[in-house]
């Protein structure tokens, strides 16, 4: 679900935001507005999605090193540094920041109360507290929602379609980012209990944790394995598909990458 802001406004965000800076600083090439792009996880992670981001810059009519500048802030999934990170960004004096995932919106909200924030998660926006209200977001955050955690369950049943005599379902998720493992699991349990299935959670934050993972799940031969959707999962999905290929483990994933 869209949230708000559209392309016109956001131009004229940035464009407002650069006008608005002291005049010494505008005279400056550095003054170009500057986006703050803050991630949880390493560029080389979401480098689909980087071209993309460009590509709609260019879109718009800005263009890197032409007349926008891009500052790039990386976790490197180290989740601790967000805030750190986004501090960084704000004393920067951003026009913008822009963010994915609960963890670093949070730490971006967290960090200020004035620079916008516009943001994408598969949460739910509300639930999270990143706005008030899907209608009116209020604040300095407005982005878009996708969602996915509420069609946990849905996945869930389309498993069970696939696979009629499945019993026992493995769900991995990644314990770091908090909002969305718990968000995922309020909405599997229940769904589990009512179409009669047994779920087994396995934790997984790093590339060594995944593969431990799918060690205990070679002892324990669930029937198909429902992989959350957070950030760190999302960048795994080579090593994710191959292990459950090893495996021959029947997977569902929540993006179709």
């Amino acid at each position: 679900m869209k949230i708000s802001m559209n392309r016109r406004e956001f131009i004229t965000l940035l464009g407002g935001a650069a006008a608005a800076w002291p005049l010494a600083a505008r005279a400056q090439q550095a003054a170009m507005p500057v986006i703050g792009f803050l991630d949880s996880r390493s560029p080389d992670a979401v480098a689909g999605r980087l071209r993309a981001f460009r590509e709609g810059l260019k879109e718009s009519g800005y263009v890197e090193g032409e007349n926008v500048t891009i500052l790039f802030r990386w976790a490197e999934n180290q989740l601790d540094r967000l805030p750190e990170l986004a501090t960084d960004l704000v004393r920067r004096r951003v026009a913008v920041i822009t963010s994915a995932a609960a963890s670093s919106i949070l730490a971006a909200k967290a960090a200020t109360s004035t620079i916008p924030i516009v943001f994408v998660t598969g949460d739910d926006p509300v639930g999270i507290g990143l706005v008030t209200s899907l209608a009116r977001p209020s604040g300095n955050l407005t982005g878009i929602g996708f969602f996915t955690t509420e069609l946990a369950a849905k996945r869930l049943e389309l498993v069970r379609e696939l696979l009629p005599t499945v019993m026992r379902v493995a769900v991995l998720v990644n314990p770091a980012n908090a909002a969305t493992t718990e968000a995922t699991l309020r909405e599997v349990e229940p769904a589990a209990r009512t179409m009669g299935l047994q779920i087994q959670v396995f934790n997984a934050n790093t590339s060594r944790e995944i593969d431990a993972a799918f060690e205990s799940m070679g002892r324990e031969r669930p029937d198909a394995l429902f992989v959350a959707t957070t950030p760190f999962l999302n960048a795994r999905v080579v090593q994710l598909a191959q292990l459950a290929t090893f495996h021959r483990l029947p997977a569902i994933y929540g993006l179709r990458e």
